[in-house]
């Protein structure tokens, strides 16, 4: 398998400079990783430094509370498309999702999967603030949107990817849907484990240390 291209190779600190991110590029072509995951503003930056090569730029939407207006995280969504972005991973309205407001939770995904046409858009489902039942009905909606992905977290919030969480994810999505693991997996073993139960891309900071 080519772990390589498991990973997005990830950078969406608030105090991230263009150097940094510039460093991040440089890394992630080493490596030849599937993407490198930033904040907005840093698309055209990216996709400069990564001219030449197959590493995607992805980008976030709606990040990290989930809590913008649909019609908000539509119009980023598609601007980052026009920037460049190749993936957009948003993260879905946990306060709908909580008060069981699903028609809102899968408007708001349809909209800006409707603004990224063309192009790979995860939702990040931010498990450590869910039930299980939660995550299995966010589950259920990603796949009725036609999402790419179900993602497990920002890295921004109580925890990051686990283990169970993962597996409860590919469970209900089932085998075709991709799982992404982000925020904690910094080891070869942790990416592996999260492979085995079912995740198809890992986020991370620490995309060196993995390889």
């Amino acid at each position: 398998m080519e772990y390589n291209k498991l990973i997005d190779n990830t950078l969406l600190k608030a105090d991230a400079t263009k150097q940094e991110i510039l460093n991040l590029c440089e890394e992630s072509k080493k490596y030849n990783f599937k993407s490198v995951c930033i904040n907005p503003d840093f698309i055209p930056t990216a996709k400069e430094a990564l001219k030449g090569s197959d590493v995607l730029v992805c980008t976030v939407i709606g990040f990290p509370l989930g809590s913008m207006s649909t019609k908000a995280k539509a119009f980023e969504a598609k601007d980052a498309v026009e920037m460049g972005a190749d993936e957009v991973d948003m993260v879905l309205n946990i306060s709908a999702l909580k008060d069981k407001n699903y028609k809102y939770v899968l408007d708001d995904i349809k909209a800006v999967r409707e603004a990224t046409k063309g192009h790979t858009l995860k939702v990040i489902l931010e498990c450590c603030l869910l039930t299980k039942e939660e995550i299995v009905e966010a589950c259920k909606i990603c796949v009725d949107a036609k999402v790419d992905f179900v993602k497990t977290s920002t890295g921004f919030s109580k925890w990051g990817a686990k283990v169970e969480d993962v597996k409860l994810m590919r469970e209900t999505v089932g085998p075709e849907m991709g799982v992404k693991a982000a925020g904690g997996v910094r080891t070869h073993e942790e990416m592996l484990e999260m492979v085995e139960n079912g995740a198809t891309r890992i986020g991370t900071s620490s995309g060196a240390k993995l390889m």
